[in-house]
């Protein structure tokens, strides 16, 4: 065995073969301009402010350190191919890109009966907090499961709602990706929906969006 590094080339045989050209742990210069600034509402005003900058900011350069669990910036087409490829078991077409019992572990739920018990009382305790946080049901090794058929998330779905206001979820039943991209940060009991808002009144030419978790 020998160490990997995130970001590295052999990292990066994971998204090449999917065509997920724009994503990476930083916007090189020569695409800034296709990067939005990330907003925050105001928690007493609700008026949004610009809580990170494209030009300078801190996806325009390489973290100190990659997180494994976070910190990608991408595209919806390259976040789509990912998630398409998680629904095809792993395949890209005719190309084996993830083991099909890894695909499994990550997008099952892996809680037991007593965890899944635990998880509901603490998101209940959260709900002031984050509205829907927690609201899914189970887990899998890396993204929300839904356990349970709520509103109108069928059972099975998987995905992830990230603290930049990235939202992607995958129906294996329906063979569907939903992802909605806002750049608002998860600030206030209300930003994801204040971000919902403000992305359907948004023209629709943001290209490059933050997916961290």
């Amino acid at each position: 065995m020998r160490q990997v590094g995130l970001g590295s080339a052999d990292h990066r045989s994971k998204f090449d073969p999917l065509g997920m050209k724009d994503t990476a742990f930083h916007v090189p210069a020569d695409k800034i301009d296709r990067l939005p600034p990330l907003y925050a509402p105001d928690w007493q005003t609700g008026e949004f402010t610009v809580a990170d900058p494209a030009e300078g900011g801190h996806h325009s350069k390489p973290p100190a350190f990659p997180s494994g669990g976070g910190g990608l910036d991408s595209t919806v087409d390259d976040y789509h191919a990912y998630f398409r490829m998680l629904l095809n078991h792993g395949m890209h077409g005719t190309q084996r890109i993830l083991p099909r019992p890894a695909v499994e572990l990550m997008t099952t739920n892996r809680l037991t009966p007593e965890q899944l018990a635990a998880r509901e009382t603490w998101a209940r305790n959260v709900v002031h907090l984050s509205h829907g946080q927690g609201q899914h049901g189970g887990w899998g090794f890396g993204m929300a499961v839904r356990t349970y058929r709520g509103d109108y998330a069928p059972v099975g779905q998987f995905g992830w709602d990230g603290g930049a206001g990235t939202t992607t979820y995958a129906d294996p039943h329906n063979q569907l990706v939903g992802i909605l991209l806002t750049q608002t940060g998860m600030s206030t009991p209300d930003s994801s929906m204040a971000g919902y808002i403000r992305a359907g009144a948004a023209e629709q030419a943001t290209v490059v969006e933050r997916v961290c978790g």
